[in-house]
């Protein structure tokens, strides 16, 4: 092969594998996927965290507190404190320095935590009982009791309209409408409303506002960014530093354990059970412990009497003596064993001088019922009177 053909050879190789490139390339097709890895850890593990995003977005300082503890300091005045965490571990010291805090003029936006005790006259809820702002359950409500549905709220019942002056429409909120908040003091001066129970009210508290609401997961992650949900939280917060507390407390150990290792907690308590069981398990009560001195012959005798007796019952033991006097008289009679029952009797009363009524007593078979201790007592001694005859 001269080098012509190689070349020709190689260029159509190099010709078919372009011609092949351009064939898989038109047939290929781009496309975009987007594949959903869920929520970032940080937002994971921070329920407030877009709403911290957005009040930074809005040009706003924002300070983030996982608790009441982390307050050692209390904000400068004319500041906004979202206090949104569970305050079941709130000391009345606390909430003093809260409300002098916004006496002089912060901005305390407070959740209800309790429910109002009538027979009480409390409900637990430091903050909201030092303000007298009351929590009912709208299924304890009268009708009367209600808030009155006007048209608007007849079109949307489950929604809680907040109206301002100088707008013909409402701010729309998804309040949770199983709870109505009471202002028995008749302080509040703006408030929000839904079909049939008050979730906001927002009074004057010396020379600033608390704002009291029936609960804060419209600032969650997953609802901020529904209806007018983060509009309320800049119309709550605009113009002023913002401090979030939105943890009182952390999850336990136990907590933690339970939340993230439920099957190990689960195995690790059967196990603990059936060891309780094995080391607690009995076959019977506690016997006394034993003497270390060594017993006599007659005690062991008589505990294996008794055990006999116990497990055998009467007809054992007199079974064993019976079968002991044949022994002795086939000894002194072989073939013994192998003669009728009468037959058996006679020899009986010949080798022990013995009268055949006595014999004829002694053995007869032993009854299946139990027998008394008189009848038990007189077959022995007769067992043992043949015995000793042989």
């Amino acid at each position: 092969m001269n080098r012509l053909h190689v070349r020709l050879l190689v260029a159509g190789a190099v010709l078919l594998l372009a011609l092949l490139t351009i064939w898989l390339g038109s047939q290929l097709q781009r496309y975009e996927d987007v594949v959903e890895h869920g929520p970032a850890p940080q937002a994971r593990s921070n329920d407030y965290l877009a709403a911290e995003l957005f009040l930074r977005a809005l040009g706003l300082q924002v300070a983030r507190h996982d608790g009441i503890a982390g307050l050692e300091t209390l904000p400068n005045s004319g500041q906004t404190l979202l206090l949104l965490g569970d305050r079941r571990n709130m000391t009345p010291r606390q909430t003093e320095r809260l409300l002098d805090w916004a006496a002089a003029g912060g901005h305390l936006v407070v959740v209800a935590e309790r429910l109002w005790d009538e027979k009480t006259g409390k409900s637990g809820d430091l903050l909201l009982d030092r303000l007298n702002l009351q929590q009912y359950s709208t299924r304890d409500l009268d009708e009367e009791a209600q808030s009155p549905q006007s048209s608007t709220a007849e079109q949307h019942p489950q929604l809680t309209k907040l109206y301002l002056e100088n707008e013909s429409a409402p701010a729309y909120l998804a309040f949770d409408t199983d709870f109505h908040l009471y202002d028995a003091d008749n302080r509040a001066h703006a408030w929000a409303n839904s079909a049939g129970a008050t979730h906001m009210l927002q009074l004057q508290h010396g020379n600033g506002l608390v704002t009291a609401l029936t609960d804060s997961w419209i600032w969650q992650n997953r609802n901020i960014d529904e209806y007018d949900h983060a509009w309320l939280l800049w119309y709550l917060t605009q113009d002023s530093e913002v401090t979030l507390v939105h943890r009182s407390e952390h999850d336990g150990l136990l907590a933690q354990l339970r939340k993230h290792f439920p099957e190990t907690l689960t195995a690790l308590g059967l196990l603990i059970l059936f060891a309780l069981w094995h080391v607690g398990q009995r076959f019977g009560p506690l016997l006394p412990a034993a003497s270390p001195a060594r017993r006599q012959l007659q005690e062991h005798l008589r505990g294996s009497a008794e055990f006999l007796l116990r497990h055998g019952r009467e007809q054992s033991l007199l079974q064993r003596l019976q079968q002991d006097i044949q022994r002795r008289a086939n000894v002194r009679h072989p073939g013994f064993e192998q003669l009728p029952l009468s037959g058996q009797l006679t020899l009986l009363a010949q080798l022990s001088s013995l009268p055949p009524a006595s014999i004829e007593q002694a053995m007869r078979p032993t009854p299946q019922q139990r027998l008394s201790a008189t009848e038990f007592t007189r077959q022995v001694a007769y067992l043992q009177t043949l015995r000793n005859a042989l």
